[in-house]
């Protein structure tokens, strides 16, 4: 029997049983692909994060994500769980399918270091229809789980969004409904059905398109973001050049051993 450290994070997370909760799990080398997406989908979780040292120079880890159904190109929130497990200085440098992704300190918050989005603007009807909305400008994100940015009126509007998941299914694409928020400079809610996920709480590749999209249309290069799911998460969001910056929270609230 192989014995594997486990450890559940939740990200982007005020306190425990908020925000986006993570698997990580330390390895020594790399288990084949399909066990690795078996321990995802027996975790159902909306991610869980392997790691192993990485043999690259500038790199500490390599890190990968897995869905309860499928690998994915990028992940926000278990990218600075996996960071606040394994951090033992002031940044973690981890080698993905979507390049170099950093997790350091900051005061008192973890940040993300991801590359920011570049946004085209398209026209999906199809789309908007599945998420009950008007025929509007769609801004995608190719390379970010095909996250596809959608403003509506207000924050009224983002949380009355009532989606047609069985539709959104057959969608290769992951929306993000948006609009300026009240308490917070920004507020949206994420839906990734064709990964095995109706609503995801709390979403960091969301964000890395948010980062460029709401930074041009506030003016400025930081702002806070309410991602406003059941459980609810809260970023610190800014641009560094072609960079996104994401800030938050982390709490661990389960650790133990999976068992083969």
């Amino acid at each position: 029997m192989t014995s594997i450290p486990f450890f559940q994070v939740d990200a982007f997370a005020e306190r425990p049983l908020t925000g986006n909760p993570a698997a990580v799990m330390p390895l020594e080398k790399w288990l084949d692909d399909g066990v690795m997406q078996a321990i995802a989908t027996e975790n159902n979780l909306s991610e869980t994060a392997f790691t192993v040292p990485s043999e690259q120079d500038g790199f500490d880890f390599d890190l990968r994500w897995f869905t309860p159904v499928a690998e994915v190109e990028m992940c926000g929130h278990a990218t600075i769980a996996a960071g606040h497990i394994l951090m033992t200085g002031s940044a973690v440098r981890f080698s993905t399918k979507s390049g170099m992704m950093i997790v350091s300190r900051r005061d008192d918050l973890l940040e993300l270091d991801m590359r920011a989005a570049n946004l085209t603007e398209m026209h999906e009807p199809e789309l908007c229809a599945a998420l009950g909305l008007a025929d509007s400008a769609v801004w995608l994100a190719d390379g970010y789980n095909d996250a596809a940015v959608i403003e509506v009126a207000d924050e009224a509007a983002v949380l009355a969004c009532s989606p047609d998941f069985a539709a959104l299914k057959e969608i290769h694409r992951m929306p993000v409904v948006t609009a300026r928020g009240q308490q917070h400079d920004v507020v949206s809610r994420v839906f990734v059905p064709y990964l095995g996920i109706d609503e995801d709480p709390v979403t960091g590749s969301a964000h890395a398109a948010l980062v460029p999209y709401w930074t041009k249309r506030l003016g400025r290069n930081e702002f806070s973001a309410l991602q406003a799911s059941a459980r609810t998460g809260v970023l610190h969001c800014r641009q560094e050049g072609d960079r996104a910056v994401l800030g938050g929270h982390c709490q661990t609230v389960i650790v133990g051993n999976f068992q083969l």
